[in-house]
């Protein structure tokens, strides 16, 4: 179900604002606002659990450097940004948000327009957090990443993509979203809706940027973790919840993104990952920077070497043939 973009986005910005830091005067830079929104679920298959209500909460006091989260997400969705001449490529975008909230600006919106200006079509999702007190919640994440593959490729020829060039990104929380994607992309975690859950869940090519990987205590994100799984998690729950303890020889084609100064999701998320996934011979590409801290996204990066990630990623999307 398509909804209109104007009204969407000016019902969910005139939500109550949560801090001061909300309540501050803001101008949206020109050029950020997705071009459509679409639902990820026929009208009444998510049914929110009593009293979550959905909000926008803006961090930034700068009127020109925008930093909003969307907490308490009742209705997941793709924000589709079109570029002039679509290429065919596309890729969905997992923001993270330590599965407390959604990033919006620095890990989707400004990514998106990045990929957009080199004729990428982009889909910023805003997933269902396993903390709200759903049903099943560890599996929601998964379940509308996996929902948002199927339903982008169902979509094909109303956004001019090629079903077969669907890449998915995921940063810190929603790096876990993806690389859960990456191991369990024909996991059976929700019942089928209408025809686009008979295509495949599957990505063509799948990056993860610091990404929140593992729940082993001794190197997972804490508060990832007792939102994913429950601080009284055992050991088989935890593994089940670990993508580097599950990579299988037809997973997609990975590409890791990491500072080993990142002083919130330990670098050895990646470096286990990596080897796990070199160790069954499946194609993996990672790249570790001295600095770059946590949370960096485009505009963190000045001045230092990690700034040319983005140029790393595409290269390997053409390398993969999805650009």
């Amino acid at each position: 179900m398509t909804v209109d973009r104007r009204a969407l986005l000016t019902a969910s910005l005139a939500l109550p604002f949560a801090s001061a830091a909300a309540r501050a005067t803001w101008t949206r830079p020109a050029g950020l606002a997705p071009d459509d929104s679409v639902m990820l679920w026929p009208e009444g298959h998510v049914r929110p659990p009593a009293g979550l209500v959905q909000a926008v909460v803006q961090r930034s006091e700068d009127p020109n450097a925008s930093d909003r989260m969307l907490e308490g997400i009742t209705r997941p969705r793709l924000d589709i940004f079109r570029p002039a001449r679509p290429n065919g490529a596309a890729v969905i975008l997992a923001p993270g948000g330590g599965y407390r909230y959604v990033v919006v600006d620095k890990e989707g919106y400004e990514l998106a327009r990045w990929l957009t200006a080199r004729d990428v079509t982009v889909y910023v999702l805003f997933y269902r957090l396993p903390g709200d007190g759903w049903a099943n919640g560890a599996d929601v994440p998964l379940a509308d990443a996996q929902r948002a593959v199927r339903l982008v490729r169902s979509r094909a020829r109303i956004d001019g993509i090629d079903p077969t060039r669907v890449a998915f990104g995921g940063f810190s929380a929603g790096g876990q979203v993806a690389t859960s994607l990456l191991t369990r992309f024909d996991a059976k975690v929700y019942d089928s809706t209408d025809t686009a859950d008979a295509m495949s869940a599957r990505p063509d090519a799948l990056a993860a940027i610091y990404p929140v990987v593992s729940m082993d205590p001794a190197i997972a994100h804490a508060t990832s973790r007792e939102k994913l799984i429950g601080t009284d998690a055992d050991a088989a729950r935890e593994k089940a919840y670990s993508p580097e303890r599950n990579v299988r020889a037809d997973q997609p084609p990975l590409w890791l993104l990491h500072a080993e100064d990142d002083d919130v999701v330990k670098v050895e998320n990646s470096v286990r990952l990596r080897a796990a996934t070199r160790a069954i011979g499946a194609p993996v590409e990672a790249h570790f920077f001295e600095r770059g801290g946590h949370g960096f996204g485009l505009m963190k990066t000045a001045g230092l070497p990690i700034a040319i990630w983005p140029e790393l990623l595409w290269s390997w999307l053409g390398a993969h043939k999805i650009v």
